[in-house]
């Protein structure tokens, strides 16, 4: 009698505790956030990812009524903040304000990775796109895409499209623009967007891809000319500039965007109010301004959107990628 007594006495309590692990699952989704959540920004404070994150993650923060911490780990092209966030616990606690670089990019452009874009993230929503803007010195005798495409084609070799650097998004925008239009266009790499920007409106290279952001106050005051953006969309900051679409280059899209993901395994209960609230707070009038002045276009997807949108951009700049030679040793 005691044997079985202790049987069904064993068998109750392990009954009572696999009954409460099923019961906490949903309770602590449906209490979630009870505790700060970390935003991992994979650039420096005061850049145009990390003021991204700071706005949506302000809002979001009112929204859920927890604190969004926003934590900069940058280096080596955003793979430190993504292998950080890939391999942190899955309860929606650290999230990361991904881009087309980490997200995208890197997978091909570097030779190893301690991460899988595709694998150890689960997509929420994506924020929004910057357009990149292709711009020409004044002096350069092209005042459309297709006169410059047609000036490029008459002297190969002879056009300099400067970048922000080797395997950056200016770069890989230039290096689509010579698959695209068949053109032979010479890449001179800077480090960083600011000394390609000024060698331009010097005069020492023809052309150059930069973000809307970097670029407006330039071609405001006449020191470049602005041909096309490379968003599908025109952009709200520039909206009497074509898109590279309408301009002749069909399907035509090296956009800068920002995405937030979570590790792979977050509770799906916790990614739809983290969706929601972002969503939300996407469709705030003021964080809708402030991004506006960032040159950011808002999009606010649905998880499954920005999963096929994050395969559809892996395939694309792998091809690219490949085409340049633009590889990274880590």
């Amino acid at each position: 009698m005691t044997f079985l007594a202790n049987r069904a006495r064993r068998a109750a309590l392990f009954g009572g505790i696999a009954a409460l692990l099923v019961l906490a699952v949903p309770a602590n989704a449906a209490d979630y956030p009870s505790r700060p959540v970390m935003l991992v920004v994979a650039f420096p404070p005061g850049g145009p990812s990390d003021v991204l994150a700071r706005i949506v993650g302000k809002k979001m923060e009112e929204l859920l009524g927890a604190p969004f911490v926003i934590e900069n780990r940058p280096g080596a092209g955003g793979n430190i903040a993504a292998d950080s966030v890939a391999h942190a616990a899955t309860d929606g606690y650290t999230l990361l304000m991904g881009n087309n670089s980490i997200l995208a990019t890197n997978e091909s452009l570097y030779k190893k990775l301690t991460y899988s874009p595709q694998k150890d993230f689960m997509p929420i929503t994506l924020i929004g796109t910057q357009a990149n803007i292709l711009v020409v010195n004044p002096v350069v005798p092209a005042h459309s895409l297709k006169e410059l495409i047609a000036l490029c084609k008459a002297q190969p070799g002879k056009i300099n499209f400067a970048s922000s650097g080797y395997g950056a998004a200016a770069h890989l925008a230039g290096e689509l623009f010579k698959t695209e239009a068949h053109v032979d266009i010479v890449h001179v790499p800077y480090k960083g967007a600011a000394p390609a920007l000024q060698d331009v409106v010097a005069g020492r290279d023809q052309m150059m891809f930069a973000t809307a952001a970097s670029v407006i106050g330039h071609i405001k005051a006449g020191q470049v000319k602005a041909l096309a953006v490379t968003t599908l969309k025109r952009t709200a900051v520039l909206p009497d500039v074509p898109t590279m679409d309408e301009a002749g280059l069909k399907g035509f899209d090296a956009s800068t965007w920002h995405g937030l993901v979570a590790p792979t395994g977050t509770p799906p209960e916790i990614v739809a109010k983290l969706h929601d609230a972002a969503v939300k707070a996407l469709q705030d009038p003021g964080v809708q301004v402030s991004l506006g002045r960032l040159g950011v276009d808002i999009v606010g997807d649905t998880p499954e959107q920005f999963k096929a949108y994050i395969a559809a951009e892996i395939l694309k700049w792998t091809a690219i990628v490949k085409a340049s030679g633009a590889t990274m040793e880590k």
